[in-house]
């Protein structure tokens, strides 16, 4: 019986920082093995893998692209080369594969083949910022995107804080980054004066601030703090 391949889910970067800094050397060496890599934008894919090491030329790699535009039809042939014995590498694009990233279509086609699947350790932001956060890590979930509108955001806002003291459960969510700062009036403004809200920007770059305070104190200094157009998680908690 002829050996698959593996699929080998990549994390990458959050920014503008180095490798090393957060994906194990063990793994770096795992992945400059590769030359058939999934990923959602080219020219991304080719500076990662350019500040992983790789040293021959570009044409040597095969790429396939995973992106909201792919059907499933066409991205299941992505797997074709780890019937042939051929290791694949999932790349994302910042993060980790498949968690607020694209990705699990192709994972669970890989399961359904038979395909062994191997996620490498990376940098989560939504997991270093529970974990900077103070909050409740045993249980809680991420809710992706909360409404755009204000008013349905703010709606939102306050069904999960019944949420949190109903089960006791840290609520972690994101927005698009040029809206990061009205997410954040939001917050201070719709939240019970006790409740907690961490605040997240930059994981593991030198810009990185993590605020962990009550919707009170957010009250008081949210208008001196500009996180627009930067990388955030929000969290809260009672």
């Amino acid at each position: 019986m002829e050996t698959k391949g593996k699929l080998y889910l990549i994390p990458n970067t959050l920014g503008e920082s180095s490798l090393e800094e957060v994906i194990p050397n063990g793994n770096i060496d795992k992945i400059l093995k590769i030359k058939h890599f999934i990923v959602e934008d080219l020219r991304n894919a080719r500076r990662f893998l350019s500040k992983a090491g790789w040293r021959g030329s570009i044409e040597e790699l095969e790429f396939y692209e995973l992106n909201e535009h792919s059907k499933p039809r066409d991205i299941i042939k992505h797997l074709d080369k780890a019937a042939e014995g051929i290791d694949i590498g999932l790349l994302s694009d910042a993060g980790t594969p498949c968690v607020a990233d694209p990705g699990a279509d192709i994972v669970a086609m890989a399961h359904s083949k038979g395909i062994q699947v191997v996620p490498l350790v990376g940098p989560s932001s939504i997991l270093l910022a529970l974990m900077a956060s103070g909050f409740n890590g045993q249980n809680f979930t991420f809710l992706g995107y909360l409404p755009r509108e204000r008013g349905n955001r703010e709606r939102s806002i306050k069904d999960l804080e019944k949420k949190i003291f109903r089960l006791h459960q840290t609520q972690i969510f994101i927005e698009t980054p040029y809206r990061n700062n009205q997410m954040l009036e939001s917050l201070a403004k719709s939240c019970s004066p006790s409740t907690r809200i961490c605040v997240a920007t930059d994981l593991s770059l030198e810009t990185e601030t993590i605020i962990s305070q009550t919707a009170e104190e957010w009250k008081k200094m949210y208008q001196n703090i500009d996180i627009h157009k930067r990388n955030t998680i929000f969290l809260m908690y009672k």
